[in-house]
């Protein structure tokens, strides 16, 4: 081998498109690779002679770890040619559940590549989601080096400034926190993740991955490697980003420097809900009875039946790296448990050609908000509802709402989402296109066609009027306690398969963020107890079921030309 950087050279591929086989069979996740020999043993003769600081015993790596973290230390320092000073391999990705040795695992790693590192100076950071998990992953590093004579005279620990420095090469790991350290200008030569799910939630996370990337484009021999669970909620923003490459490079769709180990149940399995039996919960605990028992997790298991759906998903999440569609919390939505299996691949243009009768939905629309549509349509033969929606924002949204920024051009990416500079210029002669178009099709009812909240609309209003439409056709839709009806109605239809959608991602997003509460006998869902998650395209669906639930019947075609007739506003 002569060491070049191909990540092409198919010797080097790291797909693995038979994981779901190798996942059922117990089999490594990671494929055979040409990898440096003398280097790799290296390295795994040192991480192995490293002993566990927070076990009885103080056991050494080797005793206590599985074959898989043998495996996965040998690929990380095995992919560097020793000749050129170059990684073959550059980034690591491991998704494992929790109480799989991550934090140990992590912490020991950081202290063989300081161990192994030629680099005069070289930076070693760790960096951890909060300033607790990153005062644990510094513990744990020295610990580990307190329990070696030899690197007790090699390292000296700062414990002031988390640091720990290489006296010969003056190297130094770096244990830094997400809640308090800012990453500008890395030069990191070796970089850990620690908790992806966490640090990429944060709202400068794109900006935090960009520089922790950029730094090692200048050191060809240096390594990214992210231990992650799974996220508590949808995968969303830069952790999203990440774990879609990760698994693009796992299924040979991306071509990249980059080994993914990801230990998740196949699709199908969790559509059947198979995570649900304790048997298959070793597939993806690699680690099961050593840092993680059977008992342990079906005590939680049990527990989390009890507390409700929500606990479950989490539990689900956390130590089955089950994929939550939606992020179900305390005081969620009754439709959010229903939401994901109505999904149909429908258009707009399927929803109003299959209708009978369509009526329209819109809510929101201020500086910090989104303006919501929602159309929803009675199909002719089966009489379900079937919705598409969509929204528009002010762009200073992306500044007013940093939090939410990443979803939120996630959305726009996808379509579902317009960002605008003026939403009564540029967003309402669009909400009028729209609703021409299903008049047009003679699919709304002759009166009460678009439902909206009566407060702050009048420039939709106007606009509407200015297509052709009468005051007839608008109907005010009180908020609050009022729409029960709506809020009560769609679970209902949802779990009975009489409501379907368009399984938009903008619509998944607000079905997760929707919060209620009770007031007497009715339930409320609104933008106070959602925060600064948006929910309004779901109230724009509201008030769309408002309106449906009144049986419309589409205008007669002999007023379809009276329709026509009206003045047509020009966009």
């Amino acid at each position: 081998m002569d060491g070049t950087f191909d990540h092409r050279n198919p010797e080097w591929a790291t797909a693995v498109p038979d994981w779901e086989d190798r996942i059922k069979e117990g089999r490594s996740l990671i494929p055979d690779l040409p990898l440096f020999d003398e280097v790799a043993e290296k390295a795994l003769r040192i991480f192995k002679r490293l002993r566990v600081p927070d076990l009885i015993g103080t056991p050494t790596y080797g005793e206590v770890c599985e074959e898989w973290v043998f495996d996965l230390v040998r690929v990380i320092f095995g992919s560097y040619d020793p000749e050129t000073k170059k990684r073959l391999l550059r980034e690591f990705f491991l998704l494992i559940p929790k109480k799989n040795g991550k934090s140990a695992i992590a912490a020991a790693i950081i202290v063989t590549a300081a161990i192994l590192n030629e680099r005069p100076q070289a930076e070693l950071i760790l960096i951890a989601p909060t300033q607790k998990i990153a005062g644990i992953a510094f513990k744990q590093a020295k610990g580990i080096i307190a329990l070696d004579q030899v690197l007790t005279t090699l390292f000296h620990v700062q414990n002031n400034h988390k640091e720990i420095t290489h006296r010969t090469t003056g190297a130094v790991i770096m244990i830094l926190s997400a809640d308090g350290d800012v990453v500008t200008g890395s030069k990191a030569t070796y970089i850990l993740v620690d908790e992806t799910h966490v640090l990429a939630s944060k709202h400068k996370a794109p900006d935090i991955f960009i520089e922790l990337r950029g730094g090692l484009a200048s050191r060809p021999e240096g390594f990214m490697l992210q231990i992650t669970t799974q996220s508590k909620g949808r995968p969303t923003g830069q952790f999203e980003k990440e774990l879609q490459r990760a698994r693009d490079v796992r299924d040979g769709k991306l071509d990249l420097p980059m080994m993914a180990v990801l230990y998740e149940l196949p699709k199908a399995m969790i559509k059947a809900e198979k995570w649900r039996d304790p048997k298959t919960w070793g597939l993806v605990n690699p680690n099961l009875e050593r840092s993680v028992s059977l008992d342990y997790l079906r005590d939680k298991m049990i527990e989390a039946e009890q507390d409700g759906p929500e606990a479950l998903a989490l539990f689900a999440s956390q130590h089955l790296n089950v994929e939550i569609g939606i992020g179900l919390g305390s005081g969620r939505w009754a439709g959010a448990d229903y939401w994901l299996k109505a999904a149909r691949k429908m258009t707009l243009e399927d929803v109003i050609e299959t209708s009978d009768v369509c009526v329209v939905g819109v809510d929101g629309g201020g500086l910090d908000d989104l303006l919501g549509l929602g159309v929803l349509g009675r199909h002719r033969e089966t009489k379900a509802w079937q919705h598409w929606g969509k929204a528009w924002a002010d762009r200073d949204v992306l500044t007013l709402r940093q939090i939410i920024a990443p979803e939120l051009l996630k959305l726009e990416e996808e379509g579902e989402l317009v960002f605008v500079d003026n939403i009564e210029d540029e967003a309402n002669p669009e909400i009028v296109e729209i609703c021409q178009r299903i008049r047009n099709a003679g699919k709304f009812p002759a009166q009460n066609a678009i439902g909206m909240d009566p407060e702050g609309v009048g420039s939709i209003i106007d606009a509407l009027t200015d297509g052709g439409f009468e005051m007839t056709d608008i109907s005010p839709i009180s908020q609050g306690y009022k729409l029960n009806a709506a809020i009560k109605t769609t679970p209902v239809k949802l779990k009975n398969g009489s409501f379907v959608h368009c399984g938009q991602r903008i619509m998944t997003w607000c079905v997760g963020n929707a919060k209620c509460e009770a007031r007497g006998n009715a339930v409320v869902v609104t933008k106070a107890q959602s925060g600064s998650a948006k929910i309004d395209p779901l109230m724009a669906l509201f008030n769309a079921v408002m309106l449906m639930s009144l049986s419309p019947v589409a205008a007669k075609r002999n007023n379809l030309n009276d329709f026509l007739s009206k003045p047509v506003l020009v966009v």
